[in-house]
């Protein structure tokens, strides 16, 4: 008899996840199963798998592995796609009741997720990021010469390249960046385009995960970047190729409004 596993599709800006009930493999299988089922050609499709477990620290606990099979330790859009399905499910289940809040347990901390509207499967969140940690700015030698950018941690580590414009090449020197010997824990890679005193544009390279529509900690990280060097000021409308979020720092916390869609359920044969 074949194995099978329900999953479920979501997307935030179209950076893509399935949410699984980690209870129902075992955990030495979830790196491999997590490198199947994301495959765009054999498999359903996602940058990752947010692998879902009871908590009693908050409504759920959400343990990410990219598509390559790595762990990660918090993704803004995997965590709002998270919130969305526990709000959707919970309406499923109630017929009526809404939560306005849902708080995921993550392995960077418990982010809460504010809903700020909602229209049948399709969301809208305000979620508390946390505070940034800032490195400073630092300099790398790549195959092309040193590359300048900013240093700081999400919940995961972030290398802000600021640019006059995206180079042809930027999705290569993101894989360069990323497995660079400055960062023995690889790093996720954004590219950063200065639009208005209140709207930058990225590119993004997720450690991991690779060239992606959208990241909400990228997203995060390139404004606290921009704002922390005075190059725009809070709150910042964040463009990806994937769509706009919104992004406030005012020093403190960081907090991102952003969508997110429940796209599909189904089952995965294994």
């Amino acid at each position: 008899m074949t194995r099978t596993l329900p999953f479920t599709k979501a997307t935030a800006c179209g950076n893509d996840f399935l949410l699984i009930d980690g209870a129902l493999v075992a955990k030495q299988e979830m790196k491999a199963i997590t490198q199947r089922i994301c495959d765009r050609h054999r498999g359903v499709g996602a940058d990752g798998v947010e692998w879902l477990f009871p908590s009693d620290k908050a409504d759920v606990y959400a343990h990410l592995i990219n598509s390559d099979g790595s762990d990660a330790e918090v993704s803004g859009n995997g965590t709002r796609c998270v919130a969305a399905w526990e709000v959707w499910r919970r309406q499923q289940e109630s017929g009526t009741s809404v939560p306005t809040e849902v708080r995921v347990l993550t392995d960077a901390g418990v982010k809460a997720c504010s809903l700020v509207s909602h229209n049948g499967a399709e969301f809208q969140f305000r979620s508390d990021m946390g505070e940034p940690k800032i490195d400073g700015e630092a300099g790398i030698q790549l195959a092309t010469g040193e590359c300048r950018g900013v240093k700081l941690s999400t919940g995961n580590p972030q290398f802000i390249v600021f640019v006059e414009d995206f180079p042809e090449n930027w999705a290569a020197l993101g894989a360069e960046i990323e497995s660079h010997g400055e960062f023995p824990q690889r790093t996720n890679v954004e590219f950063v385009k200065v639009k208005t005193r209140g709207e930058i544009e990225i590119r993004i390279f997720e450690r991991g995960a690779g060239e992606t529509q959208s990241s909400g900690t990228g997203s995060c990280a390139s404004a606290v970047a921009a704002i922390h060097t005075g190059r725009v000021k809070s709150p910042v409308r964040v463009v990806s190729p994937g769509g706009p979020q919104i992004v406030e720092w005012d020093g403190d916390n960081i907090f991102l409004t952003g969508p997110a869609q429940i796209l599909c359920r189904g089952e995965f044969f294994l």
